[in-house]
């Protein structure tokens, strides 16, 4: 087995907050992680398998490339992470994006 990691950066805003909490209670969970605000992340998307006869490759990285940015990059970078549906009902912590990213990559990276 190899592994292959590909590094991306991207920007987005969110804030800590429940939808099913009142505002007040949010502030004071959160304190001033409630307030909207930006971060700069680093993510590494590592695949493993075997390495490919052919292509000398473990996967394609062009095509993983392109599954960071449609799955990723077009629907976090530089967006409210609050406003998407795959944060309704958590907070867009560093833990739950990893969750939120890992769900939309896993199936698409297996069937590459």
């Amino acid at each position: 087995m190899v592994r292959l990691t590909r590094a991306i950066e991207f920007s987005t805003s969110l804030r800590y907050a429940r939808a099913d909490l009142p505002e007040a209670e949010n502030r004071r969970r959160f304190g001033e992680k409630a307030q909207q605000h930006g971060h700069n992340y680093r993510l590494e998307v590592t695949v493993r398998g075997p390495v490919d006869a052919e292509s000398g490759e473990v996967m394609d990285r062009a095509a993983l490339d392109a599954l960071v940015g449609e799955r990723v990059l077009a629907r976090f970078a530089n967006r409210l992470l609050n406003a998407d549906p795959l944060f309704a009902e958590r907070v867009p912590t560093a833990e739950n994006i990893a969750r939120a990213i890992h769900a939309q990559l896993e199936a698409p990276v297996a069937g590459a």
